[in-house]
């Protein structure tokens, strides 16, 4: 089983070359994207193909259920060094659909250490209980706190000290809220992109709000 994955790279290589025969040397020339996609660690997501872009062209983080923890080094590290070193113009937090972390924290079951990293969508749950409540179906409830988590998350980007630092250095970048669609392939534009510090404020009440 495990031989079938070198064979398989092995023949995605050969391809590759006899579609563009200076694919892998243009690439190891310069990584130089556009985009910091942060995503979910769901291996139905795979960030480049689902934006036609090719390696190189975007960079990217994937964590279980796409979260942006102000004190995860990994994460915060990812951004300054997309930002600050590769100077991307934009990035993406992309969530999905019937993601199994966010059903996880909507659930009042305990799945072990899991659920210390999901407590901030419990948080966003806590938060908007009185809106998702009122979906009486489950999975739609679920894809409606999958939406509220990535707005939150895009906050959570938008106001930690690299972004800050960058907007205030005059660097133009901005961050994006996107969810994925399992069922038909689809990414939906949640409309909470940021550019500019002074929209915090009022994306809070917008967007994130209780």
């Amino acid at each position: 089983m495990i031989e079938r994955l070198f064979e398989n790279n092995r023949a995605w290589a050969r391809n590759k070359v006899e579609d563009d025969p200076d694919f892998f040397t243009r690439l190891a020339g310069q990584q130089a994207p556009e985009f910091l996609w942060i995503g979910c660690s769901d291996s139905r997501v795979p960030a480049n193909q689902i934006v036609g872009l090719d390696p190189g062209e975007v960079f990217v983080h994937r964590n279980v259920a796409n979260l942006v923890h102000p004190a995860d080094l990994n994460c915060v590290s990812v951004l300054q060094f997309a930002i600050e070193s590769l100077r991307v113009s934009h990035v993406i937090v992309c969530g999905h659909y019937g993601c199994g972390g966010v059903r996880a924290a909507m659930s009042q079951q305990s799945f072990g250490l899991i659920d210390h990293w999901l407590r901030p969508i419990k948080e966003v749950y806590r938060r908007r209980h009185e809106s998702l409540s009122a979906i009486a179906d489950e999975d739609e409830r679920l894809n409606a706190l999958c939406e509220f988590s990535v707005m939150q998350q895009v906050r959570n980007v938008a106001g930690g000290n690299v972004v800050q630092s960058a907007w205030a250095r005059g660097q133009k970048l901005a961050v994006h809220g996107w969810i994925y669609g399992l069922s038909d392939g689809l990414l939906r534009d949640l409309q909470v992109s940021l550019s500019d510090p002074e929209h915090l404020d009022a994306f809070d009440r917008l967007a994130v709000g209780g």
